[in-house]
């Protein structure tokens, strides 16, 4: 009886052509496995395509709750941008897959997972950490970066192996951009972005969003309210994390929303340009934050934004499962105790216009903020403030003064 891999399965050409590949380089018997975390009919087909291919099973595992909740949250939760453009779309995604890759090869008993990421990407990283913190004794095979083994340079080579093996696949020439898409966002790569001198061609690329400059002429109204930092409605209406996100994409895409031209710094050391849609997250982040503005301390907030940049590396990296993005999770939970409140925007080509933030626990004083003098402040008590706040500049500065005079 032949032993087991689990191929994680995305139904494109790379990862159907790894299936007889396994079978004939190793004499597995191939599992596959799609994990959803929510990019649509990405997915229609799959099974009867795997089974075609060769595959003897094919696991397609709806994981999109448990990637809003679970992975998506915590970052949003955090601010956690990376390289201050980024919303970690790709990234959040990865570890929950890896988790679910490793949950169906106990249950199959397989001997090894396989991935279909490139030696030059950050993808093979994220799937082979989280593999490792969660299953250090299962195998890992990255065809990729097996030449002796692994043949297949191009789309076309991988079309000509699929033919040589009796699947007949309705894959294109390699007229497309490479794309990742789930419920957070859709990326895009190559083509002309892979000069960054040229401008990115919008109109042949874009599938979530358009661009500002054919969204609508009249803004987009919503309002949003939070519970501990979670999204409980949208417009009024209470829904779940994952259906929030699906509306804001819509409304965000409708206006424009969320679409950044970026380079990069991989993990592996080189630049990548690449184009990212992520119009409900960039509207999600955008609310949090308006809504963290009235609550937090400005300690508590220097601190947060602090570890939100470093929790962005770290889920970059691939490093989910980790103690270090345990703990930074666990001190920005703390921080959303009461990140409680209703949030309203506009949207209008492109741009997230506030229209009023309101909370149960703001910190917002109008007595204080005032120009008039409260009974909470008197303009006097700042002068002795100024005096100490300002002494060892004052200080320093003498110092300075009293050595240049005793040097002429």
């Amino acid at each position: 009886m032949s032993e087991k891999v689990v191929l994680a399965y995305s139904g494109g050409l790379d990862t159907t052509a790894i299936i007889p590949w396994l079978k004939e380089t190793f004499g597995y018997e191939v599992v596959c496995c799609c994990i959803d975390c929510g990019q649509g009919n990405e997915l229609d087909g799959l099974d009867e395509r795997a089974k075609l291919s060769g595959a003897s099973k094919l696991y397609i595992e709806d994981v999109t709750d448990e990637f809003c909740e679970d992975f998506i949250m915590p970052c949003v939760e955090a601010g956690a941008v990376y390289e201050h453009k980024y919303l970690l779309g790709t990234s959040m995604a990865r570890p929950v897959i890896a988790k679910k890759l490793v949950e169906i090869a106990r249950k199959e008993g397989a001997v090894a997972i396989c991935h279909g990421a490139t030696g030059k990407g950050n993808d093979q990283i994220r799937f082979e950490l989280g593999i490792k913190a969660l299953a250090p004794d299962i195998k890992v095979i990255a065809p990729w970066r097996m030449p002796e083994l692994w043949k297949m340079d191009s789309r076309e080579a991988e079309m000509e192996y699929c033919r040589a093996h009796g699947i007949d696949l309705p894959f294109a020439a390699d007229s497309s951009y490479s794309r990742d898409r789930n419920l957070w966002h859709i990326s895009h790569e190559g083509l002309e972005l892979e000069d960054p001198a040229n401008e990115p061609n919008y109109d042949h690329m874009l599938v979530l969003s358009v661009t500002p400059e054919k969204a609508p002429d009249k803004e987009t109204e919503i309002s949003m309210t939070f519970e501990k930092g979670v999204p409980k409605t949208l417009n009024g209406k209470a829904m779940k994390v994952s259906d929030i996100i699906r509306e804001l994409n819509r409304l965000g895409g409708e206006n424009g929303i969320g679409i950044i031209d970026i380079v990069e710094n991989r993990v592996v050391g080189m630049k990548s340009r690449g184009v990212y849609e992520t119009p409900g997250g960039t509207i999600l982040m955008a609310a949090h934050d308006q809504l963290e503005e009235l609550i937090l301390d400005r300690e508590t907030m220097e601190a947060k934004k602090k570890l939100g940049s470093q929790l962005a590396q770290v889920v970059y990296e691939g490093k989910w499962f980790t103690p270090l993005r345990e703990a930074i999770q666990a001190f920005v939970e703390s921080t959303q105790k009461y990140v409680t409140g209703e949030v309203k925007m506009k949207l209008y080509k492109g741009n997230i216009i506030k229209a009023g933030t309101t909370s149960p626990y703001s910190l917002y004083n109008e007595s204080l903020a005032s120009f008039k003098t409260g009974d909470m402040y008197d303009h006097q008590d700042a002068s002795g403030f100024i005096t100490l706040f300002g002494l060892p500049l004052k200080v320093r500065a003498m110092k300075l003064q009293e050595v240049e005079t005793n040097q002429k």
